[in-house]
């Protein structure tokens, strides 16, 4: 309280407790020359600047809180605001933000911004971190059984004979890859029931669908899709994903709390597609460099997105992916 302008106030009704024991006290508050002085079953008095009032709220009661550790609790908040303004007294700077909803709206625009901007830069580079902390046996305990869930419900067996599977599975093996390591890998066929596809596991499980093999112009173009795959590997470009979907959406239940699920689950849907197109041109940076390292042209790579810019647009497989034509003319430009 503030004890800068002078109150004529009747006397408040008030709760005191002495912050020992239990025992409730009647008393009445008054403001006399910058000084509380209560009345009635107590009698004290305490300089106002000495004295702490609780935050403003439209249920809870007011308490007023001495040095000491007692406090009163005053139930006639009209009264007792009107004391509060005769003596100079002013709400904290977050309490009149709560108050005003101007400072409602800026402080929910400043939440929704420092979110967005922890999602755009921190975010990436935290899940980026923890992912390459992260051994590679728990990493590929993670992938552990997703391809058998697929395969209850997405593939089935591959109709491609044994000698052409280990042909391309050769032919990918004789060629070098970027860096000092190579990730561990294993390529498996599997036939589709949505339509040509690849993709890695965390587990290093690279799946190429038969429909995929159909499409493709030629074995090189296959090797460029591989080489993809792999790019998303060697950089954990899943497992960061995961992370970084999990965090979110950790955070948008807390934001929703239990709203629905559906509404919980859609922001880290919408985020994560960002994310994904972004390490989509990042795996084809890696297909690029680990092409041009075995003398192969980029040409064979364009070829894949000219043939998957054929298929049906707004197909699972092509909305998460940065469009057909925007990644020929980066891997033709890369080319020249």
């Amino acid at each position: 309280m503030d004890a800068n302008t002078q109150a004529n106030h009747a006397p408040l009704a008030a709760r005191y407790f002495d912050g020992q024991s239990s025992r409730l006290y009647h008393v009445t508050l008054s403001v006399r020359d910058g000084v509380a002085v209560l009345a009635g079953d107590v009698e004290r008095s305490c300089p106002l600047g000495e004295l702490h009032v609780s935050e403003r709220s439209s249920h809870a009661v007011r308490k007023v809180s001495f040095p000491d550790g007692a406090y009163l609790e005053i139930a006639d908040q009209t009264a007792f605001n009107a004391l509060l303004h005769d003596t100079g007294h002013r709400d904290g700077w977050v309490v009149r933000l709560q108050q005003s909803w101007r400072g409602a709206l800026l402080a929910t625009v400043a939440t929704v911004l420092a979110l967005w901007l922890s999602y755009q830069y921190l975010l990436p580079v935290v899940a980026k971190g923890i992912a390459y902390a992260i051994p590679q046996s728990v990493e590929r305990q993670l992938g552990q059984g997703v391809l058998d869930i697929l395969d209850q419900h997405v593939f089935a067996a591959s109709k491609l004979d044994t000698a052409r599977q280990q042909a391309l599975r050769s032919q990918f093996a004789r060629l070098s890859t970027p860096g000092d390591s190579t990730p561990e890998h294993r390529i498996v066929f599997r036939k589709s029931k949505i339509g040509p596809n690849a993709f890695a596991l965390p587990s290093g499980d690279i799946v190429l669908t038969d429909e995929m093999v159909e499409l493709l112009p030629d074995d090189v173009a296959i090797m460029g899709v591989l080489a993809h795959e792999l790019g998303h590997l060697q950089q954990r470009h899943l497992t960061r994903r995961i992370i970084q979907t999990s965090a979110v959406g950790a955070g948008a239940a807390l934001l929703f709390g239990d709203v629905s699920t559906l509404v919980a689950t859609v922001p880290p849907l919408l985020l994560d597609l960002k994310y994904s197109r972004d390490v989509e041109r990042d795996a084809d940076d890696y297909a690029i460099t680990m092409l041009r390292q075995n003398g192969i042209a980029l040409e064979h790579l364009a070829q894949v997105f000219v043939a998957l810019g054929k298929l049906e647009q707004g197909t699972p497989y092509l909305s998460s992916h940065p469009a057909s034509a925007e990644r020929i003319e980066r891997i033709r430009a890369a080319q020249r």
